[in-house]
């Protein structure tokens, strides 16, 4: 597999992130076996917002394929303000082999990208998570006898909520692998037109059906139904502000059964009671949250053993 960098989901190719979900299958079945694959090697993990899941995943996650990772947090202020973030990037590349960049702009992840001379990994910007997103359909593939599948071609998963990096990068992965994907959000809430756009080119391509609605009853049968907070990190709005409008929107038990759908999926940190109630989030026989958390430990794993295989 031919891959520089893991910065969009819609700069892979289906094959490519087949491969990747497949890897990270075997490195999380076998671990031993991988467990010198970044020996003698030094991640940078940067990262301008704060975090649980990514930081602990990828650092143990380098440390379990035999690398040293190196976390440099929000001391040294928002990229670009310092200092340029190309001079970021030339400086981190004399000493790291690969850059782990969470941020706050998808402009920081492209000028890193662009400058360093050693592969970059978007840990999370304003536009994607597509670590996020490829542990999240190892998840899924994990999942396929459970939801009575074969192949994830065959999956209907829909999103539910605020359209945000994580809709973004769910929709266009989905299109790309030719996963059935329905995104259900509140009016003003939709995909900026550019990633719709894509999402439904990509779709075409893969045979997938995608469809976009404001109209919660539009729904539909379901086999997975995703939520996610309905005010993303760092943002100023207020709770208040939005519950009213989103109140139809929080995914329950009523609206599983009203879908059909047999799994929930959420990619933490739940505002419990808003976009999903206790009870689902913490139902066993429906809710993955967990199995999604870990995954995204050896999802990462799969793109560092590939970044870094040269």
């Amino acid at each position: 597999m031919s891959l520089s960098h893991f910065l969009a989901d819609d700069q892979c190719s289906q094959n490519q992130l087949i491969e990747l979900i497949n890897l990270a299958k075997q490195i999380k079945q076998s671990p031993a076996k991988y467990s010198q694959h970044l020996a003698g090697k030094s991640i940078v993990m940067l990262f301008e917002k704060p975090s649980l899941r990514t930081h602990v995943s990828f650092d143990i996650g380098i440390a379990k394929l035999g690398g040293h990772a190196l976390y440099l947090g929000q001391q040294n202020g928002k990229l670009g303000e310092r200092e340029r973030v190309s001079d970021y990037a030339k400086n981190l590349s004399c000493y790291a082999d690969a850059i782990v960049a969470r941020v706050f702009s998808h402009k920081s992840i492209a000028l890193l990208a662009q400058h360093a001379s050693v592969p970059v990994i978007n840990a999370l910007c304003d536009l994607y998570h597509p670590c996020q997103a490829l542990a999240d359909f190892v998840t899924l593939s994990e999942n396929l006898a459970a939801l009575g599948k074969t192949q994830l071609q065959q999956l209907n998963l829909a999103y539910v909520g605020d359209a945000n990096n994580v809709s973004n990068s769910l929709m266009l992965m989905a299109a790309t692998l030719g996963v059935n994907f329905t995104l259900i959000c509140p009016e003003q809430h939709q995909p900026e037109t550019p990633l719709y756009t894509k999402a439904q080119q990509l779709a075409q391509q893969s045979g997938a059906n995608f469809m976009v609605s404001h109209d919660i009853e539009a729904l539909g049968a379901q086999d997975v139904i995703y939520t996610d907070t309905w005010i993303s990190m760092g943002s100023n709005t207020k709770v208040n502000d939005i519950l009213a409008k989103f109140a139809p929107y929080q995914v329950n038990h009523q609206l599983m059964k009203q879908a059909g759908a047999k799994q929930v999926m959420h990619c933490q940190p739940a505002h419990l009671g808003e976009e999903i109630t206790t009870e689902l989030f913490d139902d066993e026989n429906r809710s993955v949250v967990f199995q999604q958390a870990e995954n995204r430990m050896w999802a990462q794993c799969a793109v560092l053993t590939t970044l870094l295989s040269k």
